[in-house]
């Protein structure tokens, strides 16, 4: 499927990778497809997204707050919880004793930045998903190839919560949906 992938596309989809990387998430997300695109879909596209409130920066941050808040997740959180184990307690305890910053300082940036660039990160059900249904936007518009447009429209198409809230919330999509399909369509 990836021989159909623009080049941007392609990019796209490398620049999730390093997202997840740098967020250090155990996968690549819809989420991470997201930034991807914010960083490497051609400029008009980028355009579109940035017209819509939707910048690269900002979501960027957005992720990056939310994985320092939950690093495990809210699953790994709730099963821990139901072993009498409160992640907000051990997160309190841990910066009464060692300081406000000591997660951060856990591991030296410079350490984790070398550990960051190795090693296959999968990709998750949901980012598998999206990246099919990319090839399905593009046969249903007949276009030969997976433009970085397809990729938005197939994340626009089934986005997990965290792309929802990125992209504006629920009513937004629909809108945004209608833009790249007319950028498609330009750019045919």
């Amino acid at each position: 499927m990836f021989e159909r992938f623009a080049k941007s596309a392609r990019s796209a989809v490398v620049a999730a990778q390093e997202h997840a990387r740098e967020l250090r998430s155990p996968d690549i997300r819809v989420e991470h497809l997201l930034l991807g695109l914010l960083d490497e879909a051609e400029p008009a596209l980028r355009t579109l997204l940035e017209r819509n409130g939707i910048a690269h920066d900002a979501a960027l941050n957005e992720l990056t707050t939310a994985a320092r808040a939950e690093p495990l997740g809210a699953e790994d959180a709730e099963a821990l919880r139901s072993i009498g184990i409160d992640l907000d307690a051990v997160r309190e305890s841990l910066e009464a004793n060692f300081g406000a910053d000591a997660l951060d300082r856990a591991i030296p940036p410079e350490e984790a930045r070398g550990r960051m660039r190795f090693g296959h990160i999968p990709f998750s059900r949901d980012a598998k998903k999206a990246l099919e249904l990319s090839l399905r936007e593009a046969l249903a518009r007949k276009d030969k190839t997976i433009e970085s447009g397809h990729i938005l429209l197939a994340v626009l198409r089934a986005p997990n919560p965290a792309t929802t809230e990125l992209l504006g919330g629920a009513e937004a999509l629909t809108g945004l949906r209608e833009q790249v399909h007319t950028h498609l369509d330009r750019a045919a």
